[in-house]
C-alpha cells in the first residue's frame, strides 16, 4: 500500500515538474528532459546535504558523546570508523528511494539497474560496517586479561570470511537478478570445489579450536618448531597462520594447522617453573682415570668443598676393607677413591653452593656411556635465571671452572689432536 502511494506521489511530483516547464514555453520533449535534470539536480543536492549533514553533525555528536564517556569500547569503535562508514548509507538511500521520480517518465528500464546498483553500493557498505564492527570486538576482547591465553582471532577471521561470503552471495544474486534460494541450492553442488578452495581455511579453524581448547600455545609463548626453523616467540595466531618472531630477529610464517599435526615444543613450562635446564656434558680422557694415592687424598682435602667429603669417604672406606680383611698392598681389593668419584663428587658440593642453581628441582651429576671420543659426565640441574644472555653467563662459567679444575684431580679433557700437539710431539 505504501509502494503505491509513494509511485502516486512520485507521478504526481513528476507532472507538476514537467507541466511547469510547458507553461514557461518549453516543448514536450525539452520539458521531460528539463524535468529529468533539473529532479536529477534536486536528488543530488538532497543527497550531498544528507551526506554533509550526516559527516558534520552526526558524526560530531557521536564523537563528543564518545569522548565524554570513561568506557574504553566506545573509543575502540570510533577508532574502527564504524560510525563513518555507516554515514555512507544516509546519500544513498536518498538516490535510492528517488530514482522513480528522476526516471519513471525517462527511460524507465533503467530502474531496476541503477536500483541494483545502488544496493550493491549498500551491501558494500554494510560489509564494511560488518568488518569494522568485528576489528573493534576483537580490539576490544585482546585488552581483556584473559584473552592471551584464549585468542579469538581465528574464529574472528571465520566469521569475516561467513560475512563477506553471505555479502557475496547477495551481490551476486543482484547482478544475475536470481533468488537466494536458487543460489544457496546450486551451492550444494559445488559442495567438493568449495573444500577445496577453503581446504586451508577449514582445516586452520579446526586447528585454532584444538589450540584454544587445550592450551596448547597463545601469544607470547616461546615455540620452537624444528621442521619450519622456528624457534621464538609467538606474534600472532589467525584462522591461516601463525607467526613467530625467531631470535635472529626473522619471522617464520607457520600454518595453523601444522601445530597440530607436527611436534613441537612449548617453553612456556620452563617459564612458569622459575627455571632454566642446563644439561651439559664433558669428556674425560679414559687414560687419565685412577685410583687416589694419599698424597692425591691429602692434597684434594684442601679443597673446601671436598673436605668434609673425604673425610667421611675415608672413614667409610677403612672401615668396609677392615671388616672385610682387605688388605692396602693391591689397589684392586676393597674399596678405593678413584680420581674420577671425587672429581664428580666435586661438582655436585660445587653445584650446591653456586647461588644460581636451584636445589628443589632435578640436580645431576651422572656418567653416560663411554665412547671413542672419551668417558662423557653430564650436569644436568636449573638455574633460577631464564633470561637467554644470563643464563648462558652461568652456564659458561660453570664449565669454565670445571674444566680449569681438572688438573687438580689429575684428570684430562679428551680432545682430538690439533697442530699444537702434533708440534710439541715433534719437539
Amino acid at each position: 500500500m505504501s509502494l503505491i502511494i509513494n509511485v502516486t506521489m512520485e507521478t504526481n511530483i513528476s507532472k507538476i515538474i514537467e507541466e511547469f516547464f510547458m507553461r514557461i514555453g518549453a516543448g514536450e520533449n525539452l520539458a521531460v528532459w528539463l524535468k529529468v535534470l533539473s529532479v536529477l539536480v534536486v536528488v543530488m543536492g538532497l543527497a550531498w546535504l544528507s551526506d554533509f549533514i550526516t559527516k558534520r553533525f552526526f558524526l560530531t555528536v557521536v564523537a563528543r558523546a564518545v569522548k565524554k564517556t570513561k568506557t574504553k569500547w566506545d573509543d575502540i569503535l570510533l577508532e574502527k570508523r564504524i560510525f563513518k562508514r555507516m554515514a555512507h548509507w544516509a546519500p544513498a538511500l536518498v538516490v535510492y528511494y528517488s530514482i522513480h521520480l528522476t526516471f519513471n517518465d525517462f527511460h524507465p528500464e533503467v530502474i531496476p539497474i541503477l536500483q541494483g546498483t545502488i544496493k550493491i553500493y549498500m551491501i558494500f557498505i554494510l560489509l564494511l560496517v560488518m568488518d569494522s564492527f568485528l576489528e573493534g570486538a576483537h580490539h576490544i576482547y585482546q585488552e581483556l586479561p584473559f584473552s592471551k591465553s584464549r585468542p579469538i582471532t581465528g574464529y574472528v577471521q571465520l566469521i569475516k570470511i561467513f560475512v563477506f561470503f553471505v555479502g557475496g552471495l547477495f551481490i551476486i544474486s543482484i547482478l544475475l537478478n536470481k533468488d537466494m534460494s536458487r543460489l544457496l541450492a546450486g551451492l550444494g553442488a559445488m559442495a567438493a570445489v568449495l573444500m577445496l578452495v577453503f581446504k586451508d581455511t577449514i582445516l586452520g579453524l579446526v586447528a585454532s579450536v584444538q589450540l584454544s581448547a587445550n592450551d596448547m600455545v597463545k601469544i607470547g609463548d616461546w615455540v620452537s618448531i624444528p621442521k619450519f626453523n622456528a624457534d621464538g616467540t609467538v606474534l600472532n595466531i589467525s584462522l591461516n597462520t601463525v607467526k613467530v618472531q625467531n631470535w635472529d630477529k626473522t619471522i617464520s610464517t607457520i600454518p595453523t594447522y601444522a601445530l597440530v599435526s607436527e611436534s613441537f615444543a612449548n617453553w612456556k613450562g620452563m617459564e612458569e617453573s622459575g627455571g632454566r635446564r642446563i644439561k651439559r656434558h664433558i669428556n674425560i680422557d679414559m687414560k687419565s682415570v685412577t685410583f687416589c694415592s694419599s698424597e692425591m687424598i691429602a692434597k684434594l682435602k684442601k679443597i673446601q668443598v671436598l673436605k668434609s667429603y673425604i673425610e667421611d669417604k675415608e672413614s667409610e672406606i677403612d672401615t668396609y676393607n677392615t671388616k672385610m680383611g682387605i688388605e692396602g698392598d693391591v689397589l684392586v681389593n676393597g674399596r678405593r677413591m678413584t680420581n674420577l668419584g671425587v672429581f664428580r663428587a666435586y661438582i655436585e658440593n660445587y653445584l650446591h653452593n653456586h647461588p644460581d642453581i636451584r636445589e628443589d628441582m632435578t640436580f645431576l651429576v651422572r656418567q653416560l656411556q663411554p665412547t671413542d671420543t672419551g668417558l662423557p659426565i653430564e650436569i644436568y640441574v636449573f638455574s633460577n635465571v631464564q633470561e637467554w644472555a644470563a643464563y648462558e653467563s652461568i652456564q659458561a662459567d660453570i664449565f669454565d671452572h670445571i674444566i680449569a679444575a681438572l688438573p687438580e684431580f689429575e684428570l684430562r679433557v679428551f680432545q682430538n689432536p690439533t697442530g699444537y700437539d702434533f708440534e710439541k710431539l715433534a719437539e
